[in-house]
């Protein structure tokens, strides 16, 4: 057999498209081109007319993908992606805008595919949501292989909208790729190992990429968290070595000096669970642990790319949760900034108590609202698996908002329980003010955490997110790859932007 020059292959194949199609299912299947699609069918003397028939009914379904070579000589292959039906709309019952959801999964697909067989550069149909193909394109593309033999990555692959489209396709367009940036960066943080991503390199990356977009960072270092009586976290952070940063992060987009809103992340760069120490097995992807301070970093650095006409503070305590002489014992009791002391019963609920101290804090700014994120428990992934984001609030409006942005961004929120039941479990307790575990087992332990938390907080309109269910990819989102997900700064993007429009406070 003849041995074939893969350089040769790839140069030829150097440049795709993907075209987008509808398919419904039915008594009479129908296929109907999206107005690009139709385009390139009519320029190129009705090529796609002559190739659909011969594609297999499976090959054009929603996500799925089918190639073909040579049709023209400005692209070497074109991808034509299954959208789903052109009927698509808003699902009550899943909760998602679903034909937004549709472009995201099926352009993804069609980019992916162009990559696998050498495409370089690659021009895509909008599929009559530009925003969401440029999300689905850049989300798709990503892979966190910089620690990878340069011959193993993924070659790198250009996106670009196709030519001669109006100024409010390219706008949207331009929008939908600043969002896949902002969550990549979110993956980023939390894919990089623990050796490497530490509190102080954590702030460092956050810091530059910040910087970037002209937003303020202030780096607190072990003596200021002193001075400031945060006495919750340094108990988690004096376990470890490695020193406890504490980032301020702020974003001014209203140019002026109303009121920020908070955000406020857990940042754990590594937990090992302290003294009561998890088991080995997937003890590694705890290297994750600051996803909520990762999403905090992306989240104002879209914002600040987006130039959303809101003013946002961001805090993320961190430090790394490690088992030593100095570290946190069952039963020990620390101070909490606003003078409340905790039992803490289990060192494996430390995210909490680095967030206590942070949301105290965060009431010195008198925000608007405060919204903070962690991937607080293993409860909330038996209760939700990757489906959603589980919410805790004591604001109606701040849910409101949250359950619109969800479904626009097809990452969804759900509302969980914050009765006084959970709160009595966690302050009945024997030698301090409240108790980092609930007193009931391990019964409603996110319900109990989320009570835990709103004993440290003061605002009017607070509401927890637990993204310990959305922490990783396995094959849940098609437009995400493996790994750990960045999950919800889209949506958290979107709750801002919402803000910045009605402005409910």
């Amino acid at each position: 057999m003849r041995d074939v020059d893969v350089s040769v292959v790839s140069i030829y194949f150097a440049k795709g498209l993907v075209l987008g199609i509808y398919w419904k299912d039915g008594a009479n299947q129908t296929l109907e081109l999206t107005s690009e699609a139709q385009k390139f069918n009519e320029s190129t003397n009705g090529s796609l007319d002559k190739l659909i028939p011969l594609a297999s009914s499976s090959s054009l379904k929603l996500g799925k993908c089918r190639l073909f070579y040579g049709l023209n000589d400005a692209y070497q292959s074109v991808a034509l992606v299954g959208l789903g039906s052109s009927d698509a709309g808003f699902n009550e019952q899943e909760e998602v805008d679903e034909k937004r959801e549709n472009v995201r999964t099926a352009v993804a697909a069609g980019v992916r595919q162009l990559r696998e067989v050498g495409a370089s550069v690659v021009d895509v149909d909008p599929c009559g949501d530009a925003e969401a193909a440029a999300e689905g394109s850049g989300l798709a593309l990503y892979s966190y292989d910089e620690l990878k033999a340069p011959s193993t990555r993924k070659s790198e692959c250009c996106v670009n909208l196709v030519a001669d489209q109006s100024e409010a396709t390219v706008a949207a367009w331009k929008t939908g790729l600043v969002k896949a940036e902002g969550q990549n960066l979110a993956r980023r943080l939390m894919e990089t190992p623990a050796n490497i991503m530490t509190p102080t390199c954590f702030a460092r990356v956050a810091t530059e990429a910040l910087a970037s977009k002209g937003v303020s960072v202030i780096t607190r270092n072990k003596e200021w968290v002193v001075e400031k009586k945060m006495g919750s976290f340094l108990s988690v952070a004096k376990g470890s070595d490695e020193p406890p940063v504490f980032l301020e992060i702020s974003f001014n987009g209203r140019k002026d000096d109303s009121k920020p809103l908070a955000l406020v992340g857990k940042g754990i760069t590594f937990d090992s669970g302290g003294i009561s120490l998890k088991p080995s097995s997937g003890m590694d992807k705890m290297r994750a642990d600051m996803g909520g301070a990762a999403c905090v970093v992306a989240s104002i650095y879209t914002a600040a790319a987006l130039r959303l006409p809101i003013n946002v503070i961001g805090l993320t305590p961190l430090c790394e949760n490690m088992p030593s002489g100095k570290a946190n014992k069952p039963g020990d009791v620390v101070t909490a900034m606003n003078g409340k002391t905790i039992q803490v019963d289990n060192t494996d609920a430390e995210g909490r108590l680095v967030l206590a101290d942070a949301l105290c804090y965060a009431a010195t700014f008198q925000p608007t609202a405060i919204v903070d994120m962690a991937t607080l428990t293993g409860a909330m992934i038996v209760a939700l698996g990757a489906s959603s984001t589980g919410v805790f609030t004591n604001s109606n409006t701040l849910w409101n908002v949250l359950h619109e942005s969800g479904g626009v961004t097809g990452d969804r929120v759900w509302r969980m329980p914050l009765f006084e039941l959970y709160k009595r479990q966690v302050t009945e307790c024997q030698l301090a003010d409240v108790n980092n575990i609930g007193c009931v087992d391990r019964a409603g332990g996110s319900c109990t955490a989320a009570a835990f938390l709103k004993e440290f907080v003061s605002a009017n309109h607070w509401a927890h997110l637990d993204i310990a269910s959305v922490m990783e990819c396995k094959d849940e989102v098609p437009y995400l790859s493996k790994g750990m997900s960045g999950r919800p700064t889209r949506t958290v993007v979107e709750f801002l932007k919402r803000i910045a429009e009605k402005q409910p406070f």
